[in-house]
């Protein structure tokens, strides 16, 4: 079913694979070369409006513009980013370099794992389909 392969953000958190794949370099190399979406917790959002993510002692940097998927008008608001912290967030690894003091970087992107989902899912549902949502907050327009 579609819906197991794309589940809400936190779906993945604690599932079995997720979690063994973001312990390791080489769990977050094998993601990263089989395309698989991973999820952590959004650590911190820095003053770039990057996304920190721990993968169990390795740094994840979700760049800004990797942060979120752009829809409707095509921007992205700094709020959309900086809600994200201490939440799961799911991404796609990019790619494994090290950093200025030679300690392993992971680059990753939300932007990706939305798009494939948006791509193979959301585009796919049809009047009538019943899909798993989690509502977060109201507004006078809505949920």
């Amino acid at each position: 079913m579609k819906q197991e392969l794309y589940p809400i953000e936190g779906g993945r958190l604690h599932r079995k694979d997720n979690v063994e794949a973001i312990s390791s370099l080489e769990g977050l190399a094998a993601a990263m070369e089989s395309g698989k979406t991973l999820e952590a917790v959004a650590a911190v959002c820095t003053r770039d409006l990057s996304i920190g993510v721990d993968l169990g002692g390795v740094r994840g940097v979700i760049p800004r513009e990797e942060a979120v998927l752009a829809v409707g008008e095509g921007t992205v608001k700094d709020i959309a980013v900086i809600t994200r912290v201490g939440k799961p967030v799911c991404f796609k690894v990019k790619s494994i370099t090290e950093d200025s003091c030679g300690r392993p970087l992971v680059l990753l992107s939300r932007r990706e794992a939305q798009l494939e989902c948006l791509r193979n899912y959301v585009l796919t549902l049809r009047p009538g389909d019943v899909i798993p949502a989690r509502i977060t907050h109201m507004e006078q327009f809505g949920a």
